[in-house]
């Protein structure tokens, strides 16, 4: 609705980051392209829009679309509904053994975000955001992604996985870096000690809705040789705290 191509590429690249941070490897994608009357041209406009950050996102990351459908005329009392692109994607993990689950998994682990060198509070972050329509009751702002900055974190995250260094991934997207930190804790019954530095504002810092993100951990042996790997891939990441306590803090 707020930028129907960049919305398109968002839904494509969450999906494969989804599966990226489990340590499968993306392989293909199917759709289902929703969208009100394609005979007013503003909803027209949509659709075209929506399948071209579609392709451009597949091309980013090197997954076709191999099947998927098409729903139009969705109304109500004559208003069309958002446009909804839903992706379904489709991965292989090559040895079940590396694989990563969501959940913090050991007390003292070591926790990153990849995709940011610093925790910044850029109110562009919270277009479309949860935080902004349950707030503030609005649907507004201007999204954005670097298609070339979210291959490389794809790929350096699925890299660590692999190389067996991470013991948890879990991608930034509904509700921003807080809800992926608390979600990390809850569900694997461990306490979150933070000890990372705001820039800007803390709503934007803790609730946007930034893409290309993913929060990691790992033991704290291993950072030197995750450093180097980021740095390699061209990944900037930053120190958010360690996983240990009672509490999230």
């Amino acid at each position: 609705y707020l930028d129907p191509a960049v919305g398109g590429a968002l839904a494509v690249v969450e999906a494969c980051r989804n599966l990226v941070c489990t340590g499968a490897r993306p392989l293909a994608l199917t759709d289902c392209l929703n969208f009100g009357d394609p005979e007013r041209p503003e909803v027209a406009y949509q659709l075209q829009q929506c399948v071209h950050g579609i392709v451009r996102a597949c091309q980013a990351l090197g997954v076709p679309v191999v099947s998927g459908n098409v729903s139009l005329y969705n109304e109500t009392r004559g208003e069309p509904v958002y446009p909804t692109p839903v992706v379904g994607a489709l991965g292989l993990v090559e040895d079940v053994g590396r694989h990563c689950r969501s959940a913090f998994q050991k007390e003292g682990d070591t926790v990153l975000l990849l995709g940011a060198s610093i925790v910044r509070g850029d109110a562009s972050s919270l277009a479309g955001s949860e935080y902004l329509e349950v707030m503030h009751d609005l649907v507004a702002g201007q999204p954005a992604l670097d298609l070339a900055l979210e291959a490389r974190v794809q790929r350096c995250c699925l890299c660590l996985i692999q190389e067996g260094f991470l013991h948890s991934a879990h991608d930034c997207s509904e509700g921003g870096l807080a809800v992926a930190l608390a979600e990390c804790a809850i569900q694997g019954g461990q306490g979150f000690q933070g000890s990372f530095t705001i820039e800007g504002r803390w709503d934007a810092a803790l609730f946007g809705e930034a893409p290309s993100r993913i929060v990691v951990s790992l033991a704290e042996s291993d950072l030197p040789q995750v450093e180097h790997l980021c740095r390699e891939e061209g990944v900037p990441y930053t120190l958010l705290g360690r996983v240990g306590g009672l509490r999230f803090v």
